[in-house]
């Protein structure tokens, strides 16, 4: 039906680094792992991949696309259950609810994003034992990691025109930050992680769909995302906005996580061409510079990853297929046939893509410095699967529409 990605192991090309993954944390703690950019650090593939993978659990956790975060033997879920947005922390080896804490927040989506669900749709982040979420009506709460004790909470602001808050918590220092707010007053938003306290404000345009980074650029570390209709760079020490880059895209707003290779970030949208632009200071002041764009291949809600010196996602041309571009040019080395998928998230680790495929199939692929070649196909999942997996170790934590189950490689 899709060809298997009939003849990848022929045309692909490209050089990856090894990644030593046994030597790693196996900790999931936020929004794409530890760099934000799709690498599953704390994930061994094996050498030999199994016919089958093995479910050990499966249990209804109630409805959302927020990635499961995983630390040692604990899961933590962010999910909706009736009229509640809930942090469930889980055993990992059993399922089972170590404890549950509860919130009122009745939400209908406008008609227009009846299909996206209920939510929520943020991924949570967790550091020095706390946990910090925002749910679809934007109540934003910190809470203990160990006994699921609300710390502080900021109440319910208004949702953007078609995503409500979808926007993935980032940490840096002692500040969590989130885009808080709908798409006319909205403001990212720096919060003191003991207190809940404001540290900083920028209310230059509303949330976007997408979540953020963090890096240094140009000597001045920034937090990079997209808004409603911009990329934008702004000072993690003071909310200073540093630049910005009009970013419209059609129908929905900004859906993807930039990806950084060296100074640059590539970037995509719904209608838009894959694009990568330079952030550069000169003479004390901004300017971004185009540095190419890819009209054969365009990215809408799949974030991609960099392998190398390419760039690999799944693109919306052809009903769905998968594609490697040039990093440093954007030119197209390669693209799978087409109906691949309507939307994937994509990790890799060490020489290893797996790709959750929004229909519930996982498809393995395995890099070389020659090629890429597909390895296996499982079917993990009756339900849509849009929440990306959590990888850790020999496990894979799979969010369905309203279940969690968890699978391992033996």
């Amino acid at each position: 039906m899709r060809g298997v990605l009939a003849g990848m192991a022929a045309v692909v090309v490209f050089g990856l680094v090894g990644v030593a993954v046994a030597q790693q944390p196996v900790n999931v703690t936020q929004w794409r792992g530890g760099a934000r950019d799709g690498g599953a650090t704390g994930f061994a593939p094996p050498a030999t991949w199994p016919e089958q993978l093995r479910q050990r659990w499966k249990i209804d956790v109630g409805t959302g696309y927020a990635t499961p975060l995983v630390v040692g033997n604990r899961v933590y879920i962010f999910s909706r259950q009736g009229d509640e947005e809930v942090m469930s922390a889980l055993d990992a080896e059993s399922g089972k609810a170590v404890w549950r804490t509860p919130y009122a927040a009745p939400f209908t989506p406008m008609s227009a994003a009846a299909g996206h669900g209920p939510g929520p749709k943020s991924t949570p982040v967790l550091a020095n034992n706390r946990l910090f979420s925002i749910g679809m009506t934007g109540i934003v709460t910190a809470y203990d990691a160990a006994s699921g004790k609300p710390l502080w909470t900021k109440p319910a602001s208004p949702p953007t025109q078609y995503t409500t808050h979808s926007f993935s918590p980032i940490i840096e220092g002692s500040n969590v930050i989130f885009h808080v707010g709908g798409q006319d007053e909205g403001a990212l938003t720096a919060f003191d992680m003991a207190s809940g306290t404001v540290k900083w404000r920028w209310a230059g345009d509303g949330p976007g769909y997408g979540s953020p980074v963090v890096v240094t650029l140009g000597g001045t570390r920034q937090i990079v995302t997209g808004t409603q209709a911009k990329i934008v760079g702004v000072e993690v020490a003071n909310g200073a906005l540093l630049w910005e880059l009009p970013f419209p895209t059609q129908a929905t707003t900004n859906s993807l996580t930039p990806l950084f290779y060296g100074q640059t970030f590539i970037i995509g949208g719904n209608g838009r061409p894959l694009e990568a632009y330079a952030p550069t200071k000169r003479d004390n002041t901004w300017v971004v510079v185009k540095v190419w764009e890819n009209a054969d291949v365009m990215m809408r809600m799949s974030n991609g990853i960099i392998v190398g010196d390419t760039v690999f996602s799944l693109s919306t041309k052809n009903a769905g297929q998968y594609f490697i571009a040039d990093a440093k040019t954007g030119k197209t080395i390669w693209t799978s046939e087409g109906r691949q998928a309507t939307n994937a998230s994509i990790w890799k680790a060490g020489d290893t893509v797996l790709s959750m495929e929004s229909d519930g199939e996982l498809v393995v692929m395995r890099v070389s410095a020659t090629a890429a070649e597909p390895v296996r196909r499982y079917k993990l999942s009756d339900e849509e699967t849009w929440g990306a997996p959590s990888l850790a170790g020999n496990r894979l934590f799979v969010k369905s529409v309203n279940t969690l189950a968890l699978w391992t490689v033996n």
